[in-house]
């Protein structure tokens, strides 16, 4: 059977191979190779782009601005709307085209790959789109190799972008992310250096989280220890699922005094977290647990649904939710509207405001509170506490529960894995995975939460600073010598950017589940064993032995 498509980006990609015919997280055959296209002409962007620079010529920031967005846009369960990718496709090729005449104007010679000097129309498409894909690297390793370095700059694109909207931005990590993608368009570089390659996407992509942490927090606040409720009110409610908080900070704003309260979904929920957002009295609290369960829980709540980033699962054909779905950013849906940004970056929400007014309140579907906002500020102020407690031997050891979550059977092993930790363990979490364990009555240890959650998987940051601020407390020269161990699910890329960035910060020995990346051939995945100790999962019990867990 011939391919109609070939993606391996996720976790949950087909046969643990690459989805053949139709993506697993719902894109279809025609959107998954446009995708492909997208990524293409990218790379000719960033091929010309970095000729340029290396020959002293300015490079206009709406590069930067594209190539993240393109990366952004191409992310598991970002955007399904083909006509959307083929714009930017369209804007791809007129952008990279003005870069080319720079260059000629200026008489320098551009490289001559593919990437660059193909010059289609929108009749061409389809066609250049299935040569042009995954599979076109035919070298099983140096494929495996310019995915994950691929994989790694479209989570940093995410990251990069939630800060650029939050007006902090830095050239440096452009210009890298550029370099890298052209990269991918030679063949010049070996498996090594494609190797080392990696590795320093991992070090540049703690620069990305780390202007993301700044930009959160000096706008926003540092998060704080925070109660959320996960119950309902009794007027109608607009529910903000993805991850940007500049997005949230508007609805709030325009929302305030309209009788709607606005309610947080998914990665959104450590929004509650900051202090900035705690003066919104209609800022309700978070509504629904992990991505991959909203088609049940989208119906149930009445109310518009604002998708502000990746995570979107298709509805289901009668849904009726469909009709009550934005999107906006790099995201899109078939058929759903979409909020664009002005010139000086503003959105207007009236129309999913004047929806919400028309609609029911939700249907209360769980009711309680949970726990979190332990980000490395926080912990931090608690380290004196957390000391004494390792010391005593009332904390034995830190588990590092991070990553996502998804709709695999297998996943119950994080559930399970939490319940049956030792009582004098404390779970270290970020990102969507945490809903596997958030709401399970854990407790604590001396008044210290055995489930810090430092917030969305964007915050992972988090984890590695605490880390390297506890190594300084103990006197440690490795951060491998921690009483810390490492038990990661992953998903998608920005779990891919995590693991990269980790590995730069000498971080050994990760368990990575429910299974390995498809796109790990066998002889990388050998290097990433022996080298960093890199390993999947087991059962349960094998787990808690290997980790010196067991009771």
């Amino acid at each position: 059977m011939e391919n109609k498509m070939f993606c391996f980006q996720c976790q949950e990609t087909a046969r643990g191979t690459g989805c053949i015919m139709k993506g697993v997280c719902g894109k279809d055959a025609a959107t998954a190779c446009s995708m492909d296209l997208l990524l293409f002409v990218t790379r000719g962007i960033s091929a010309v782009a970095e000729t340029l620079r290396k020959n002293e010529i300015d490079v206009d920031a709406k590069v930067d601005r594209f190539v993240v967005d393109a990366l952004f846009s191409t992310i598991t369960n970002a955007n399904f709307d083909i006509e959307s990718i083929r714009r930017r496709v369209d804007k791809a090729l007129s952008l990279r085209d003005s870069l080319k005449d720079t260059a000629a104007a200026h008489g320098i010679e551009l490289p001559h790959v593919d990437e660059v000097t193909w010059s289609g129309t929108r009749d061409d498409y389809d066609a250049k789109a299935r040569e042009v894909g995954v599979l076109h690297e035919t070298d099983e390793d140096k494929r495996s190799l310019k995915e994950l370095i691929v994989y790694g700059l479209k989570g940093m694109a995410a990251y990069v972008e939630h800060a650029m909207r939050l007006g902090h931005n830095d050239t440096a990590i452009h210009h890298f992310m550029q370099s890298a993608l052209a990269e991918t368009a030679y063949n010049r570089m070996s498996v090594a250096e494609l190797t080392e390659l990696a590795l320093k996407t991992g070090e540049v992509g703690v620069h990305a989280m780390a202007l993301l942490d700044t930009a959160n927090t000096s706008s926003y606040g540092h998060p704080e220890a925070t109660t959320v409720d996960i119950g309902v009110r009794n007027r109608p409610g607009i529910l903000i699922s993805g991850h940007d908080l500049k997005d949230l900070e508007m609805l709030l704003e325009q929302t305030e005094g309209t009788g709607v309260d606005v309610y947080t979904h998914g990665e959104m929920l450590p929004a509650h977290y900051y202090p900035a957002f705690k003066k919104y009295a209609h800022f309700a609290g978070n509504y629904g647990n992990a991505w991959w369960k909203q088609r049940e829980e989208f119906a149930s709540f009445n109310g518009p649904i604002l998708f502000t980033t990746n995570c979107i699962v298709p509805p289901l054909p009668n849904a009726d939710y469909k009709n009550r779905m934005f999107t906006t950013n790099s995201t899109g849906f078939p058929g759903c509207r979409h909020i664009e940004t002005d010139e000086n970056g503003h959105k207007d929400f009236s129309e999913i405001i004047e929806l919400a007014k028309k609609c029911a309140a939700p249907k209360e579907i769980e009711h309680g509170q949970i726990t979190g906002g332990f980000a490395h500020n926080q912990v931090i102020q608690l380290a004196d506490k957390i000391v004494e407690a390792v010391k005593s031997g009332a904390i034995r050891k830190f588990v590092v529960m991070a990553g996502c979550d998804g709709r695999m059977n297998s996943r119950n092993y994080y559930t399970d894995f939490a319940e049956r930790l030792p009582k004098d363990t404390v779970i270290l979490t970020a990102g969507c995975a945490k809903y596997r364990y958030n709401k399970l009555p854990l407790g604590d240890i001396q008044g210290i939460p055995r489930v810090l959650d430092a917030g969305q998987c964007n915050d992972s940051y988090s984890l590695a600073v605490i880390a390297l601020k506890l190594k300084e407390v103990f006197g440690l020269d490795d951060v491998n010598s921690l009483p810390i161990v490492y038990n990661i699910a992953w998903y998608e890329q920005k779990a891919v950017i995590v693991l990269l960035a980790l590995l730069s910060l000498g971080v050994k020995n990760i368990h990575l589940g429910p299974t390995l990346p498809a796109f790990l051939s066998p002889n990388v995945a050998k290097v990433l064993v022996e080298n960093f100790g890199i390993a999947g999962i087991g059962t349960v019990e094998e787990d808690l032995d290997k980790f010196g867990l067991s009771n």
